[in-house]
């Protein structure tokens, strides 16, 4: 069998030594270091800090600025109005996260649920939810409904 590219294997030493910096000037990386003559970089600790744009006003800082911010304690939910589960559910009838995912009303039980009062329901339903608008409980104790709000 012939030596091909994609059989070739390193050897198990390592290829590259490391590099001894400062050991004298036959060693080629002596005197200076490596690191040329003078300026900032050459000096011991050395460099600017991460970030820094030569005095410009950075990036981190201008972005703000611009922007906004986004909130990361921030709470997501999933949503369901009323007029959906008025579709999903025409009988009426006990309503829970676990049951709008059977049916396809939201995704998955990962997120809270809470319940939004778009639209009209006209039947008797129990919904258990993680919240809901004060117009969405509303609608629903107008129609004979309950709210349970789950913690």
């Amino acid at each position: 069998m012939t030596m091909q590219n994609h059989t070739i294997r390193p050897p198990e030493f390592k290829a590259r030594k490391r590099k001894r910096i400062g050991r004298g000037d036959g060693s080629g990386n002596g005197s200076f270091s490596g690191k040329g003559m003078k300026g900032q970089n050459s000096r011991s600790g050395g460099g600017v800090r991460p970030g820094f744009e030569g005095g410009q006003l950075p990036l981190i800082k201008r972005m703000p600025s611009l922007r906004g911010f986004t909130n990361i304690f921030k709470t997501k939910y999933h949503i369901a109005n009323l007029d959906t589960i008025g579709l999903a559910y025409p009988n009426g009838g006990e309503i829970s996260p676990h049951s709008l995912v059977e049916i396809g009303v939201i995704k998955d039980e990962r997120l809270p649920l809470k319940i939004l009062g778009r639209g009209d329901i006209t039947v008797n339903v129990k919904i258990s939810a993680h919240k809901f608008t004060k117009s969405a409980k509303k609608k629903i104790e107008t129609a004979g409904g309950t709210v349970q709000v789950i913690e």
